[in-house]
């Protein structure tokens, strides 16, 4: 397995320059990384945003592409926009009131925001508590000036250059074996998941039970049995 850190995230650098912060320059990254281990036979597995930016890789039909793993996946913004909006309606009447009233007015560092978004991800982003430790580390290393330029000031609230993202139009393109994996209670929800699985031909879907936005942490046994089986069957029915 190979798991690298984008530009601007984790232990990579961290350049002062917003102008790099495009889908376009992303999927170079990963043609760079891929050309530089010189992989000429992999599978690629994308997780949120990583499945924006494995969709948009392999739609530039590259050499080597084996399968897709596209986890929690953000195939269409605005349907993602509109499901957030329909979580909100399920969290306390008050919690809706400070997300609305902060996202008005431009003030979601208060930490009342803050405490309301903890809410949002606490149940459709990681159920567990104490959160796993990997996901913390993942948060304490977050590019949050990417994240921000591309995406917004929470997962509910998309502002960024991804606000009109949409490849939906273009899934049917996709030509090698693809699975689909989200949760149950997942912001990327089962619906919209199930949608996008429907626009790849044969594309599989696996929705874990019990997990939110992170499946393979969540419910890890279970999710690298799903995968690791995708793998074995896709291997076998293309030899190398």
């Amino acid at each position: 397995m190979i798991f690298y850190d984008q530009l601007g995230c984790g232990n990579s650098e961290r350049p002062n320059d917003r102008s790099l912060w495009t889908t376009e320059r992303f999927v170079a990254e990963l043609a760079e990384v891929v050309a530089a281990l010189d992989l000429s036979r992999f599978h690629l597995l994308g997780q949120s945003w990583g499945t924006m930016l494995a969709v948009d890789y392999a739609l530039t039909r590259p050499d080597g592409l084996v399968s897709l793993i596209l986890a929690s996946p953000a195939l269409s913004i605005p349907r993602w926009v509109a499901d957030a909006k329909r979580l909100i309606q399920e969290l306390p009447a008050e919690t809706q009131a400070s997300i609305e009233r902060h996202e008005l007015a431009g003030t979601t560092a208060d930490p009342e925001y803050q405490a309301a978004k903890d809410a949002y991800y606490a149940r459709h982003v990681c159920r567990l508590r104490p959160i796993p430790a990997g996901y913390a580390q993942a948060i304490a290393t977050t590019g949050h000036d990417v994240y921000e330029t591309m995406w917004g000031p929470s997962e509910f609230c998309a502002t960024g250059t991804l606000l009109d993202y949409d490849r939906t139009d273009r899934l049917g393109e996709i030509a090698v074996p693809t699975l689909f994996t989200c949760g149950r209670f997942d912001e990327a929800t089962p619906e919209a998941t199930a949608w996008y699985a429907s626009l790849i031909p044969g594309a599989g879907v696996a929705v874990f039970k019990q997990s939110a936005h992170m499946p393979h942490l969540e419910e890890e046994e279970g999710y690298l049995a799903t995968v690791s089986d995708f793998l074995r069957d896709v291997d076998a029915a293309q030899p190398r």
